[in-house]
């Protein structure tokens, strides 16, 4: 049988972990697993003691709207106004998604076809190449390390390209790389967009995980860039509710209509009920990112200066909630698969093989703050453990 939609995809590396992982649970040892960037931290009180309100009311188990209630588009336009600036229509600006995921995926069927071209970064996370993918596109790809030159590398990128991208998908703060950018960049691409006549796709899911910032730039602060582009903005990280499956797209009000008219086609939207708590998290709890983004930090210290102590030399990330590091030297021939394996066998952590996101990220393997910090500590002791044990080998 052929399964003509997948047959470009590759064998799914992070299942071939997470199978070890239980596998080895399964067999009584306690793996660390700071593999999936699945949130622990609880959802806010004030949103789940919302949603079992709402769920009581049997006017919202009824079907609902694609686009999202409208007081929900308000609430994910006033969220802009306030953090970043931007006003926006939530009649024609904004719509929800279930997730970005189902956002990105279903926008990739409005604005590419088969042979059609789109930019987007390597090493990435994965929906945003095999998005593009399912919808038939060419990929070309675009170098992204954490201090790379990327707005240069992706003119490069596009002048190589045949035929020229219609699209450039980005996003920053960046997983897995934790790269970040200033307002510039956005600026410098939303010009060369307008140029080249691109349309560009930014996905904002890290807005406050910075770590040295109140939070990361939007490109919709950009003038201009509503006629190119759209932003997707997540529930997930900012307010610890990845579960609940709810996002935003907002920019360009007939690349919105165009995400909208085909939702309005393929579902009825999220469970209203979350959407009615969801504007609760976006109207009420303001200062929960912020809460959010400390435990991260103190994650990403302890388990920075625990590498350091132990000699994995790695950069500090400077936002998200991973952790993106070079496989250290005695290893670096095995790739991020085989190391990966390495490290829940040996020191009984799991970790995402960089490969996952790209061949270009095989060097490396990523971190998900999703342990407290004493679980990360004990994590880095299993880590010098198999340091020392797999170099004395080697």
């Amino acid at each position: 049988m052929e399964f003509r939609r997948i047959e470009r995809f590759p064998p799914y590396v992070f299942s071939i972990v997470n199978d070890l992982k239980l596998a080895a649970r399964q067999a009584g040892e306690d793996v660390i697993d700071l593999g999936m960037g699945n949130p622990d931290i609880p959802t806010p009180d004030a949103v789940v003691e919302k949603l079992k309100e709402a769920v009581d009311n049997p006017r919202n188990h009824r079907y609902s709207s694609s686009k999202g209630i409208p007081k929900l588009r308000g609430a994910i336009c006033d969220l802009y106004e306030r953090a970043w600036g931007v006003t926006l229509d939530p009649n024609t600006e904004a719509t929800a998604t279930i997730g970005a995921k189902e956002g990105i995926s279903h926008l990739a069927w409005v604005l590419l076809e088969p042979g059609d071209s789109v930019l987007v970064p390597e090493p990435t996370y994965p929906i945003h190449t095999y998005a593009m993918i399912l919808s038939g596109a060419n990929v070309t790809t675009v170098p992204l390390e954490l201090e790379s030159d990327f707005f240069t590398d992706l003119v490069k990128a596009y002048e190589r390209s045949e035929p020229k991208p219609r699209v450039v998908l980005c996003s920053f703060p960046h997983n897995p790389t934790t790269a970040v950018v200033g307002l510039e960049f956005f600026e410098q691409l939303i010009d060369f967009a307008k140029s080249r006549e691109m349309m560009v796709v930014h996905d904002l899911a890290y807005a406050d995980l910075v770590f040295d910032a109140e939070r990361a730039p939007s490109m919709m602060q950009v003038p201009g860039a509503k006629e190119v582009g759209v932003e997707f903005f997540s529930m997930s990280k900012s307010y610890s509710m990845p579960g609940w499956r709810l996002a935003f797209a907002v920019g360009n009000p007939e690349i919105i209509g165009a995400l909208t008219k085909l939702k309005s086609y393929l579902d009825y939207g999220v469970f209203q009920p979350i959407q009615i708590a969801g504007i609760i998290a976006l109207n009420e709890c303001t200062e929960v990112p912020k809460q959010i983004r400390e435990i991260y930090r103190s994650r990403r210290d302890a388990l920075c200066e625990g590498l350091g102590r132990i000699g994995w030399d790695m950069r500090e990330p400077p936002a998200t909630m991973f952790a993106w590091a070079p496989i250290p030297e005695p290893f670096a021939d095995m790739g991020s698969l085989e190391f990966a394996k390495y490290l829940i066998a040996e020191a009984k952590v799991a970790v995402s093989p960089g490969v996952g996101f790209g061949h270009l990220g095989d060097g490396y393997v990523r971190f998900a703050l999703v342990e407290n910090e004493q679980r990360i500590r004990q994590a880095v002791r299993g880590l010098r453990r198999a340091l020392e044990s797999g170099s004395s080998g080697r």
